[in-house]
């Protein structure tokens, strides 16, 4: 597939989509005698993903980012930092912080404005599980919470374990992910971290040999590879894009070719377990897959 997306139109979709994330944590992860202190740390995180990964460790934050979605309430009456793709340098250096946690998606855009506000960012790779299971236990580390850290990388592990056993043996699916933002929507690759999950829980991507993320959706390509299942991922608000599709599906006739539309396998998946970066919503995720890769 050799349909490039424009860089405006991938840095406006994970504009859009990077601070979203759950709110379905795995805080049990922490002990219940784990340390709140995150002293001498004065540390800001700027997204969900990355606030709810700092309740999971129990470490305190001084700034948390605005969202429509609920935070760990651990957090309650922190201070606000602003959006995750837009913080308000003016509020992040009054709270004089140590370590201001983003993600790589926003490092594009965020990395010289937070070099011109002489804040140092730490911009974390969460495009895959593996990653995010890097960042946690790096995390872990810095802030005296290794063993929380390795807790929650563990109950991924088994999670994993348990996904292959589960798969083996069995039909791989060629999948087609589908990314979609008000007005508009992407292909999403292997490198994406829904098609980590893709891939993770035994589906073959029908995008291989790309090194970016995301593609511009080319009808008459992914009709020739004719996936055997459809995922459909709405971003940014869910319910105005799950529409669009719907739209799209009936409008355009090359739709009703694709073998997944004729077997009834396209699937919505849940804005809260399905984010564009990873999240500690993964195992949740990957239970909600297995049905939809093998009925």
């Amino acid at each position: 597939m050799r349909t490039r997306i424009s860089a405006a139109l991938i840095a406006l979709v994970l504009l859009i989509t990077a601070g979203c994330s759950t709110n379905d944590v795995v805080s049990e992860a922490v002990s219940p005698d784990a340390k709140s202190s995150s002293a001498p740390y004065r540390v800001i995180a700027t997204t969900v993903a990355a606030t709810e990964m700092m309740d999971a460790l129990g470490v305190d934050l001084v700034g948390i980012p605005k969202s429509y979605k609920s935070l760990p309430k651990r957090y309650e009456g922190v201070t606000q930092v602003g959006n995750p793709m837009s913080p308000n340098m003016e509020v992040v250096k009054s709270l004089d912080p140590t370590d201001v946690l983003s993600v790589t998606t926003l490092e594009y855009d965020l990395a010289p404005v937070f070099k011109n506000a002489g804040v140092g960012a730490n911009f974390m790779d969460l495009t895959s599980v593996d990653k995010m299971n890097s960042a946690i236990q790096a995390l872990g580390n810095k802030y005296d919470r290794k063993a929380q850290a390795d807790a929650i990388i563990a109950k991924f592990n088994d999670k994993l374990a348990a996904i292959r056993k589960q798969s083996e043996g069995k039909k791989q699916p060629s999948v087609l992910i589908l990314l979609g933002v008000p007005g508009s929507y992407l292909v999403a690759t292997e490198n994406s971290y829904i098609g980590d999950l893709v891939k993770l829980a035994g589906g073959k991507n029908i995008v291989q040999g790309e090194k970016v993320e995301y593609l511009a959706s080319n009808t008459e390509y992914l009709q020739k590879a004719n996936p055997d299942v459809i995922l459909r991922a709405a971003h940014g608000l869910p319910d105005e894009v799950v529409i669009m599709f719907d739209k799209e599906f009936k409008k355009n006739d090359i739709w009703k070719h694709f073998a997944a539309v004729q077997t009834n396998r396209v699937y919505d998946l849940p804005e809260e377990l399905f984010g564009t970066t990873g999240n500690l919503a993964a195992v949740q995720a990957l239970d909600a897959l297995m049905p939809m890769l093998y009925p």
